[in-house]
This record gives C-alpha cells, structure tokens and sequence, in this order.
C-alpha cells in the first residue's frame, strides 16, 4: 500500500531508536547488498538527516482548501469583542513571552505611519483599527496591502456593498419594531450648517444621510418639510418618534409634524434637555458663587507650572474632567476637587507653596483663602447633592448599553428622589432646585411614549407598582393613550388593551408562568416580551 512522505519519515525516526551506538561492534554483512537494499537504505539516511537537521522551507505554492486552523480560527471582529470585553481566556501564543526589541520595531513602524502622513492620533482607538491589525496578523507573513486604485474602485464598492446589505438588515428591525429619526444640526470647518439624519431602532444606530443646510432659513416649515422627507424614505408606518434638539424652531417643527401624521411623536434629546437642566441649577445663587470660586481655582493652578505639579504629586492625576456636555464639565470638577479636598487643601499649607512667589501675590493668598475656606467647601457638597444624581441620568441618555426610554425615565424619578432627600434640611434650596426640574424636565421630557415604554419594562414596572400604586396608574394610563394614538382599529385596541390588563395583573398565558415573573429582572426586555407576551 501507497504510503505518504509523512507517513514514511516517522517510520523511518522510529527505526533508528533500535539502531545501535558508536560503541557496538555491528558485524559486516556477509552478503553484498542489493541495488533495492541500497536504495532503502539511502531513503533512511535521507530520512534521518532532514529530521534531525532542519532545512530551509520550501516556498509552498497556494492551496484553495481551507485547512483546520483556518475553520477554528474566530473572525477578527469576534477576537476584539473578546478583548474588549476582557473574557478571553490566554492562549498559548499569548502565554509565550515575546521578544521586547521585536515589539519596540513594529511599534516604531506604527508611530511612523502616523506621523509621516499626518494622521490624528485617536485613529489608534478606533475599533476599525484594531480589526485591521488582528485580521492581518491572522493573515500571517507576507500580506501586501491593497494598491492605491484598488482602495480607490474596487474596494470602496465593496464597501458600499456590505454598507448596503447592514441597512437591509436595519430595515427588518425598523419594520418589526418601529425607530426613532434622529436629527442633529452642526456646523464644520468650512462654517457650513449641516443637518445628520440617523435612525435608532433595537438593531441599533444608522446613519441615512446628510443635509447641507447653510443657505437655508431653518424655520419651524423648513425642518418639518425636510423631517417628513426622510420620515418617507424609511415609511411613514415604521417611525414612532422624532428626536431633535430644544431649540424653539425644532419644537414647532414637532408640532407640524405630529398634525400631519397623527400617530407620530415628537422628543426633545434627553442629553441637551438634561444639560439644560445643569446650567439652570449652576445658575442658582448659592451655586454660581461656588461654581465661578472652583473655576477661579482651577485656572490659577493650571496657569503655573510648577503649582501645577505641586497638585498633580499631591493628588495622582488632574482635576478638570472634560464630559459630554458643556455644563456636566463643570459639576464632574467639582466631584473630582470634594474627592480630593484633602490633597488640595495640604497643597496649599504646604512648605512648596509658602515657599513659592506666588504664595505672597493678592491672587496666591486669594486662591489659599477659598481653599482652606470651610464655607466653600460646604456649598460645594450642596452642590454636588443636586447634581449628581442628576449626572447618573445623563450618562444613561448618552449611552448605549440599556433600552434608553424607560431608563431614563427610572433614572429621573430616582434622581428627584434622591435630590429631596438630600436637601431636606435646605428647603429654600431644595424649593429652587425642584423648580428647575419642573421647568426643563417633567414640561419638556415627561412624555407619553416614554411612560408606556417604562409602562412595558417589567424590570422596571412592577417594582414602581410595589412601591407607589399612583405612579403605576400614572404609567397605565399613558401606555393607554399610546395605544389610542398609534392604534386606529377599534378592535385591536381593545385586544392589546385586554391582554396590557393580563400583563398588569399577572394573570392569564404566559404572564402567570413563575418562570416569566422570574425573568422580570433578568432578560431585556425586547427578549422578554418576546418569550412571553409574543401574542400582545
């Protein structure tokens, strides 16, 4: 039988473990061997030799079937989710140590790269550039990059192939679920006024296109004209809501909207509302004068060097905390100077500091006065007491990771809550505060849609019911004028209104299953509904 050369070169190695040593005396064979004998015996020794002496590779030509590294090995964007998510277990490449000099060159390559063509250095962060390096080094040894006209045609169309197979894929979520038109308007380099049109649904956010606006009057008919364009290129059918910005033109383009497709809704952003809400309670007198000290602080230290890394010793990092918004910057500051009052304050009765010339200037002794100041940081901590919470709320309007409506929904009654209680001994204070809530929030974000959306969070809903009976009615009934305006048959408005009843009370189907009152709290709630109330 046909043997492979695999095959022969270990039954050839396993032979010479029975050949003997040098020290042996191995008799002379009395015959002389034949021509086939000496043939095998030239094939072992050859055998031999390549086992033990390794030879350079051979070039291997192309093969076009897939081996089995390549079927077990995960696709770059799988490898990175694992990094990411840091639940990857080490393999044994990443268990070798590497050569510290070989990485230092491939790092200099890198760095190289970027500076010789100018390219920002965030680019290192992206997650496209982290694909990019893992499927290459997938690839292994001598991948050549794509030439300039190929990046240029072929490859570009290819992308705009895959870019247009993931909207289709978008645009099955949009149908089964329904999406919200996103607008946001700004103005680039060119001082041009641009208008970005996105399309959030469970499947997640899509861009859809772009409006250059500059030459425009954007009036309230305007903006609703061009949102009611794009409302028609997904479907007038497919979008529950419009999200724009405050701004008193796009609240009255809302409202043209809303009069002319009577089931859609209009919201303003929960991020710019939530702003909006911080730079009124920094407006509040006790407030301002402890913001506008903070902000004197932080410039003095940052003006001078040397103070500067009097701080940074003192403390281990910096202060100011860049954020989201503009007015969330200057509450995260201040959280980051209470946190370290006690490396600020030593900093200032330190002997670097009396020993500094600045220490002796009318703006050092100022800066010395509001930091060993006992007043200041007291209305600091009030301060903190009615921002924060509210800070926790815009961090869940700005992401991602949870279902957005009913969140911050939970999020802001928490946080009033939690504002009362720690103001309760300043009810003047408290009074203000509580009045820009009212103001900013419960007039401008306290919206139907969302409450029905709280309303069918069962995470969220039956735990509000335990604990306040008429903030779950309050829910109830905004789901029930959700149904009425985006349901137009009759009858199956009472059939949803019928099985809501089941879901409320637990009863009937599925929603009296101890597995599904189990799950309240465990599954999304898209997958929850999904399990369990698939007949609503």
């Amino acid at each position: 039988m046909k043997k492979t050369s695999r095959i022969t070169l270990f039954q050839e190695v396993d032979e010479t473990e029975q050949v003997p040593n040098d020290e042996e005396q191995v008799p002379e064979p009395s015959t002389k061997p034949s021509s086939g004998t000496k043939g095998k015996q030239a094939k072992r020794k050859a055998a031999i030799t390549s086992f033990l002496v390794s030879a350079p590779p051979k070039p291997q030509t192309q093969k076009y079937s897939k081996s089995v590294s390549s079927m077990l090995s995960k696709t770059p964007e799988v490898v990175i989710n694992r990094h990411t998510s840091k639940t990857s277990q080490p393999t044994l490449e990443h268990c070798t140590k590497k050569d510290k000099q070989a990485k230092q060159i491939v790092d200099d390559h890198v760095a190289d790269f970027f500076y010789e063509n100018g390219i920002p250095f965030n680019a290192i962060n992206s997650r496209s550039w982290e694909i990019m390096l893992e499927s290459i080094g997938q690839y292994g040894p001598g991948y050549r990059s794509p030439t300039y006209h190929e990046i240029r045609e072929p490859l570009l169309d290819r992308a705009v192939s895959r870019t247009a197979e993931l909207r289709k894929k978008h645009e099955e979520a949009w149908k089964e679920y329904g999406c919200t038109l996103m607008s946001n308007g700004w103005t680039d380099t060119s001082h041009r006024h641009l208008i970005n049109f996105l399309v959030n649904s469970p499947a997640g956010t899509f861009f859809i296109g772009s409006v250059d606006a500059s030459s425009e009057i954007a009036n309230a008919i305007m903006l609703a004209d061009l949102l009611e364009k794009q409302i028609d290129k997904i479907g007038k059918e497919y979008v529950v809501q419009v999200v724009t910005d405050n701004g008193s033109n796009y609240k009255a383009a809302g409202k043209i909207l809303m009069e002319r497709i009577p089931h859609l809704y209009w919201t303003p952003c929960a991020a710019h509302c939530l702003d909006l809400l911080l730079e009124d309670i920094g407006k509040i007198k006790a407030f301002n004068s402890c913001i506008n000290y903070a902000k004197k602080v932080c410039r003095f230290i940052y003006k001078h060097g040397r103070v500067l890394d009097q701080m940074r010793n003192k403390i281990g990092g910096d202060l100011v905390r860049p954020a989201v918004t503009r007015f969330a910057t200057s509450f995260l500051t201040l959280a980051s100077m209470y946190k370290h009052k006690q490396g600020l304050r030593s900093l200032f009765v330190s002997e670097e500091w009396h020993a500094n010339s600045l220490s002796h200037t009318s703006e050092g002794r100022q800066i010395e006065s509001i930091v060993l100041s006992i007043a200041f940081w007291s209305r600091m901590e009030n301060c903190l007491k009615a921002s924060q919470p509210l800070l926790v709320a815009l961090r869940i309007a700005d992401g991602d990771e949870t279902p957005a409506a009913p969140e911050i929904m939970a999020a802001m009654d928490h946080a009033r809550c939690s504002i009362s209680d720690a103001l309760k001994d300043r009810p003047t204070l408290l009074k203000e505060v509580l009045e820009c809530y009212d103001k900013r929030w419960d007039n401008q974000m306290e919206q139907k849609l969302y409450g029905a959306a709280l309303y069918l969070n069962p995470g969220k809903f039956f735990d509000i019911r335990e604990k306040d009976k008429r903030r779950a009615a309050r829910l109830r009934s905004m789901f029930n004028d959700v149904v009425w305006k985006m349901v137009t048959d009759e009858d199956e408005q009472t059939q949803i209104l019928k099985q809501a009843n089941d879901y409320d009370r637990s009863e009937g189907g599925c929603f009296s299953k101890p597995l599904a009152i189990r799950d309240r709290d465990k599954k999304n709630p898209i997958l929850w509904w999904g399990a369990y109330g698939a007949s609503i």
